[in-house]
């Protein structure tokens, strides 16, 4: 009997609780599609989900991951769309993706060049896809406007810078010291967030206000971000992480903290931006602008920042980087050379 691995959270804590099991390989159930995975990516969404901090994270025990990259190995007699060994990428909303095999519905899969490198790949699934939502679907950024990005040497900031950058906005971004040669890189102008205060930046930078703001912290640094937006702005939210890795209570929080900003009589806006229900919702949107991004991966358009490789068996220390901040980018787990 063949097996493979995957990586199971069983209890809530340190990374001491990222375990590796194996098992016998899933048969994929009546419409799906059996992937054998190359890569995935981690998220900040995993980091809170190990913590116990994460409310869309499936209950214990669960394997982690939204996002991978991999090679079709088995389709089901009533699934259709997709063929064996074609290469294919996924944003799996229901996680599940920390695996050497992932069992998922066909119309999640959207084809890739074999020429590509998975890692680039799985870079661009849930990180682009939220900066790509962030800016054309919920903010409706135009040529020329003034965004502040939060965490802009992160995943999703590396994504907001790039995409941002081909719509010609002007773009401030958040990081620490270290990392402001990446938001240089990519045609940000970077505030030092441990030495300066971003608001008080921005209020001499832009006396009049940035044209939108991208907030994944929430609580007291989503309404200084509000503060930092001009009279009939939009302020986009897409996560409460917090310093304490997020929670119910933080989220619901976040919610009403939305809400109540949303009533004050200043025009402007705050959304909130949650990409694995978007995809629930509009998988026309999802496999469209996916295809899009693939696109302009090939083209040269774009070229998503890869923090670090790490094996999959070594995700303790993929987490560990990413949850300390020791990379700028995307960290991603390799299943296979």
């Amino acid at each position: 009997m063949k097996k493979y691995k995957r990586i199971v959270i069983a209890n809530n804590g340190s990374v001491d609780v990222l375990n590796t099991v194996e098992e016998a390989i899933p048969e994929p159930k009546s419409g799906q599609v059996r992937v054998k995975v190359l890569a995935a990516g981690i998220g900040y969404a995993d980091i809170m989900a190990q913590h116990g901090g994460y409310p869309l994270a499936p209950k214990l025990p669960f394997t982690p991951g939204y996002d991978f990259v991999g090679i079709v190995d088995h389709v089901s007699s009533d699934a259709v769309g997709v063929e064996k060994g074609q290469y294919v990428a996924a944003l799996n909303p229901e996680f599940g993706c920390y695996s050497e095999y992932v069992c998922v519905p066909p119309e999640l899969l959207l084809p890739v060049p074999e020429e590509l490198d998975p890692a680039k790949v799985v870079s661009l699934i849930l990180n682009y896809l939220t900066a790509h939502s962030i800016l054309h679907k919920k903010g409706q950024l135009k040529s020329g406007e003034k965004v502040l990005i939060h965490a802009a040497a992160g995943g999703v900031g590396t994504a907001l810078l790039q995409l941002g950058g081909l719509l010609e906005l002007e773009m401030y971004g958040t990081a620490s010291a270290t990392k402001h040669s990446t938001v240089c890189e990519y045609g940000g102008i970077p505030i030092d967030y441990k030495n300066q205060d971003f608001l008080e930046y921005i209020r001499n930078e832009v006396p009049d206000g940035v044209d939108a703001a991208f907030d994944p912290i929430g609580g007291p640094n989503l309404r200084r971000s509000y503060k930092t937006v001009r009279k009939g702005g939009r302020v986009i939210s897409y996560g409460f992480a917090g310093d304490n890795f997020g929670g119910m209570k933080q989220m619901a929080f976040g919610v009403l903290q939305m809400a109540a900003l949303n009533f004050w009589p200043d025009g402007k806006r705050v959304t909130l931006c949650a990409t694995p229900g978007e995809i629930k919702k509009d998988n026309a949107w999802y496999r469209e602008t996916l295809a899009e991004l693939i696109s302009m991966l090939a083209a040269g358009q774009i070229n998503p920042v890869i923090g670090a490789r790490v094996p999959l068996l070594e995700v303790k220390r993929a987490h560990q980087m990413l949850e300390q901040g020791k990379v700028a980018g995307k960290v991603v787990l390799v299943c296979e050379s």
